[in-house]
């Protein structure tokens, strides 16, 4: 970690941000844990409102990202970031209050998902246009992976310190601790002194020629245009896992809960590696040969999955193995991939450019898990996760383009 050393960590405002991100990560994989405890347990929710409560975290952030972008754009981003972790703070604060009244409902549990959703759909978006401006271009990388590896960490840390806050203190009470990390990530980010330069006013502002603008950035830039495609295929078929992969652990390999839990554990492992790791091999293989070698292992590794077979010992070192390569390369290939984007296009379209991308990865997700799902009634579960596999393959030949971009230096901002 001889990054840690540099001079990434003489910049006071970065620190700051970037304890900010921490606490509040690990609070949120609280929060994302507890909430479905709170729901069995308190409310004795059925398994159609479990899965009405993942969709009220994932849709309407995806319709508000799509709003968002050109405000982020248009404005100073630290007020940004301060009001969505006191607008996700004020949301969490409410349910330990209702448990403790006896009147929580699963309708106050779904506008709480979809409030911490859309929150942490604005910050990330506000997030990633606003670290350009704390950093060199030289230490956009390095930032980025130090988020990405805290990131990483979090997964770890923190459903670990759900469950066991649970069983301590019980869910409401566990909740009430994210609350808390989003008021500290709030003081932390209020302390950062540095001016941020006055954002160029638009005239007559409008949400559909914003949405316009950051789909038109992303495809129109020679350079993002690939990035764009490659991750909306990539997303659109990594749904084919999110809807079969746990009832393939469960039903057809006979796992036990606890088994899948240590199993996915393993993917925030990779996930640290894979941020360690990404900016010296990208400086020897060059940038966009790194990008296509870190997605292609890291979607052929998805076939590591239906191969999961025969003695349980084989099939848990099949799912280790995709856990470490698949979470490892994706996050070596997405610190790489969004460190370009904020060095080639201009920052008066970045947090619209960000939208869009968010809005693409939180459409087609559920869009791919409703294909496969449709599929695996036809044809069974493990022969959809083969055809998934397969086509997830392909989607690094989006990034050839990008193979001879040299890992040194980028085209200027606002270049082709």
């Amino acid at each position: 970690m001889g990054w840690m050393r540099g001079e990434l960590f003489r910049r006071p405002a970065f620190l700051r941000l970037w304890a900010a991100q921490a606490v509040s990560s690990i609070g949120s994989r609280i929060t994302r844990t507890a909430l479905p405890v709170l729901a069995v347990l308190t409310i004795d929710a059925s398994p159609l409102a479990l899965g009405m409560l993942i969709a009220a975290s994932v849709v309407p952030s995806v319709l508000v990202s799509l709003a968002m972008g050109g405000v982020v754009d248009r404005s100073r981003k630290l007020p940004i970031l301060i009001a969505a972790d006191l607008i996700r703070a004020a949301a969490v604060f409410s349910l330990p209050l209702a448990a403790w009244a006896g009147a929580l409902t699963m309708a106050q549990l779904y506008v709480v998902a979809a409030v911490v959703g859309v929150g942490s759909a604005i910050f990330q978006i506000a997030d990633n246009a606003y670290l350009p401006t704390l950093l060199e271009e030289d230490l956009l990388v390095a930032g980025n992976s130090t988020v990405e590896a805290t990131e990483a960490v979090a997964e770890v840390v923190g459903p670990s310190a759900a469950g066991a806050l649970i069983q301590i203190l019980t869910a409401p009470l566990a909740v009430l601790v994210d609350a808390f990390t989003y008021l500290w990530s709030a003081l932390l980010l209020a302390s950062i002194r540095k001016p941020e330069v006055p954002a160029a006013v638009e005239e007559s502002p409008s949400v559909w020629r914003d949405i316009a603008r950051g789909f038109g950035a992303s495809w129109g830039h020679a350079l993002v245009r690939p990035l764009l495609l490659a991750v909306a295929a990539s997303t659109f078929l990594h749904g084919t896992f999110a809807a079969l992969y746990m009832i393939y652990a469960l039903r057809n390999l006979a796992l036990d809960v606890g088994t899948v839990g240590l199993v996915i554990a393993m993917g925030g492992v990779g996930s640290l590696v894979g941020a360690l790791g990404t900016a010296p091999l990208s400086r020897r293989l060059g940038l966009g040969r790194a990008m296509f070698l870190f997605l292609f292992i890291a979607e052929v590794s998805g076939l590591l999955i239906p191969a999961a077979s025969g003695p349980i010992w084989l099939a848990l070192l099949c799912l280790f193995a995709h856990q470490l390569l698949s979470d490892g390369f994706e996050v070596a290939f997405t610190i790489q991939a969004v460190s370009l984007r904020q060095r080639v296009l201009p920052l008066d379209v970045l947090g619209r450019s960000n939208a869009a991308f968010q809005a693409v990865t939180g459409a087609l997700l559920p869009l791919g898990a409703l294909v496969a799902g449709q599929l695996a009634d036809l044809i069974g579960v493990r022969t959809a996760l083969w055809i998934g596999a397969a086509a997830s393959a392909a989607t690094p030949l989006f990034l050839l383009p990008l193979w001879r971009l040299g890992a040194d230096r980028a085209p200027p901002r606002g270049g082709p």
